[in-house]
């Protein structure tokens, strides 16, 4: 195997050394095509394509990358391919020249050329362009994928989009899908009269959101500064200075773990409109998506999946209490405190922490027992005050707040609220959220005297929504993962893994000059072997297996889980959650390769279905758990079974 490596990298060498000898050739005769400063395109692909009656006999002037190329003698055929699709070009040696005709011979698939000439349908029927002139644009000194299966490694087309776009149209497709869904919703709202502003990402304070912030430092200011996680409290600022309508479409960054729905930076609509509530979002929000996907895709009926939303029908409406009411078979009105509330979560196995009260456990069932029901559009409302610092409370029911969030398959699409405008009781939720940080919870607000400030100035009532445009393009174009409405998502960085090989290596050489670490096992309790007997047809019956480490992320409002996502060797991709976020961060566990059982039946945490158990090895010392994962060696593949 080692020596078909071996003779395919050769090969490859000698190829990219051939496409260099050919450029050298042709600057050597003054044919330098990295010379050429511009060419004049009079039409594209798929105009010529869709008029051809209109256009037939007339000259024209496209450009694009060769894709597919037939040498024949005197004539040849060559497929070129623009931004809008791709067209056959005849090329013949008396039709463009004989010099020009052996130049053209040797140019290569993924070379950009342009092409000057008739538009006619061959004997086949094939819309073409007889060519006059073909003139060498730039020269491709990579090799392209094979053209029959593309880019199929997945790892190596969101580090490479650039030949991701080249080979596969659906992601073209995906990506000029996503500018029009932007531009469809800044028609809607320009068309509603609010007005697009720009506000700080640098920020001494980041609010606005339940999120880890990036820390950085301002050198001139000599000042410690956050990059945004939200757009909400500078946009409140502006309706206090009377803009009653506003809107912002930005980049947000987030200091969290990467999965199919999470990217640490990500694109946010927030908008707010002054005199209006959380019902008036609502009517909003349902008119907006819907004018989106019937103005993108010419429909509302949107595949998804193996289901098919409906944004034409009225969303459905309902409180949490209903949700959880609903699906849960729990009614939290008739909840009477926080212990009656742990007491029904352990019953229900749902995880809560010793700080949680009763609004938060409502939470904690809804995730678990609601959120992957609601596959078509609904609107749940009424947040507990536990978890909206920001809202406005319920004027006839205090423990609750006037918010709601809309799920789409089984997705959170989009947050609103009635805005609170009470600087009084806003301070007071600072306050409580500045405890729960001091408690552990890097995720909670921090006071900010300046956003108190322009409360006190006085803001009008409000209604206030915000959604992820990365998840709405997800859902107009079908994408399971949100790094393929990305064009360059958040990737470990090549470099720093060939750094690390690098001190692996230093580590291993000072090893073999330096005696023996000496570990010392003498404070190490581990639990005892069990007495019990088991038949090898029971332990057989567990499928362990090997599996790499995709993408990692701590689960959000739990302190103890990280949903891991797993290459199996099948062909879908694996979800585990275990609760090890106290011994490892996500970021230093993306790439590794881990032991698993996947053969258990799968079991909710959080709202999320976990297939299977990572295995790793527990002790005690010191009176404090330790836990090590069973990390192994990378070049076991995965779905590798352990005998």
């Amino acid at each position: 195997m080692a020596g078909v490596k071996n003779v395919q990298e050769q090969d490859l060498n000698q190829l990219l050394k051939i496409r260099r000898e050919k450029l050298s050739e042709l600057q050597a005769a003054g044919k330098d095509p990295f010379q050429i400063t511009k060419y004049d395109v009079t039409h594209h692909s798929t105009e010529i394509r869709e008029n051809f009656d209109a256009m037939e006999g007339q000259v024209v002037r496209v450009a694009g990358r060769v894709m597919q190329k037939r040498v024949m003698g005197k004539a040849s055929f060559c497929n070129v391919q623009d931004l809008k699709g791709n067209i056959q070009s005849y090329v013949a040696r008396d039709s463009i020249g004989e010099e020009s005709y052996k130049d053209f011979k040797k140019y290569d698939i993924g070379d950009i050329v342009g092409i000057e000439g008739e538009v006619f349908k061959t004997k086949t029927g094939e819309i073409s362009i007889h060519a006059a002139s073909v003139t060498l644009l730039s020269k491709s000194l990579q090799i392209l994928p094979e053209k029959y299966h593309g880019l199929t490694n997945t790892d190596l087309r969101y580090r490479q989009r650039y030949t991701d776009l080249i080979m596969n149209e659906e992601v073209r497709d995906t990506f000029v899908k996503r500018s029009k869904i932007i531009s469809a919703i800044r028609r809607y709202l320009d068309g509603q009269g609010f007005m697009e502003v720009e506000t700080p990402m640098l920020v001494s304070n980041a609010g606005g959101a339940a999120a880890r912030p990036f820390e950085t430092h301002y050198n001139a200011l000599d000042e410690d500064v956050k990059l945004r996680i939200s757009l909400e409290l500078y946009l409140k600022r502006l309706i206090v200075g009377g803009m009653e309508r506003v809107y912002e479409i930005g980049r947000v960054f987030r200091n969290e773990g990467v999965d199919t729905r999470h990217n640490p930076e990500f694109t946010l609509m927030e908008l707010y409109q002054a005199y209006t509530d959380y019902h008036g979002m609502m009517d909003l929000t349902e008119n907006m998506f819907r004018y989106v996907a019937q103005e993108v895709l010419g429909t509302t009926e949107v595949p998804y999946g193996d289901v098919v939303i409906d944004l034409g029908k009225p969303f459905e409406r309902l409180t949490m209490v209903d949700a959880v009411k609903k699906y849960a078979g729990v009614d939290f009105d008739q909840v009477a405190d926080t212990e009656t509330a742990k007491r029904l979560a352990d019953e229900h196995h749902v995880e809560y922490e010793t700080r949680h009260t009763k609004g938060d456990i409502l939470s904690l069932f809804f995730e678990e027992f609601c959120e992957e029901k609601l596959v078509q559009p609904t609107f749940v409302m009424d947040h507990p005050i536990e978890i909206s610092p920001l809202t406005k409370k319920k004027p006839d029911n205090p423990d609750y707040v006037e918010r709601f969030e809309l799920f789409i398959t089984g997705r959170e699409m989009a947050n609103a609220y009635s805005e609170l405008n009470d600087p009084i009781d806003q301070r007071e939720r600072f306050r409580v959220q500045e405890a729960a940080l001091a408690a552990g919870d890097e995720e909670a607000n921090t006071t900010d005297e300046d956003f108190l400030n322009a409360l006190e100035i006085g803001m009008p009532p409000t209604g206030g929504i915000g959604y992820g445009i990365d998840r709405l393009v997800m859902l107009l174009t079908n994408s399971p993962a949100i790094r393929d409405v990305l064009l360059f998502p958040t990737m470990k960085s090549l470099g720093s893994e060939v750094k690390k090989s690098q001190d692996k290596a230093v580590e291993k050489a000072a090893e073999l000059v330096k005696e023996k670490e000496v570990i010392d096992f003498s404070r190490v309790k581990i639990e005892p072997l069990f007495s019990d007997l088991v038949d090898f047809e029971t332990f057989s019956r567990s499928d362990f297996r090997a599996v790499k480490v995709k993408a990692c992320a701590a689960v959000p409002k739990s302190k103890k889980l990280l949903q891991f996502t797993l290459d199996d060797g099948t062909d879908t991709e694996r979800t585990i959650l275990s609760g090890i976020h106290a011994y490892y961060e996500p970021e230093e566990l993306i790439g590794k390769t881990l032991i698993a059982i996947t053969n258990l039946p799968p079991r909710a945490m959080m709202g999320i279905d976990s297939c299977g158990m990572i295995i790793s090895a527990v002790h005690e010392e010191e009176g404090e758990e330790k836990l090590h994962l069973l990390i192994v060696d990378d070049h076991i593949p995965a779905g590798a079974k352990l005998y």
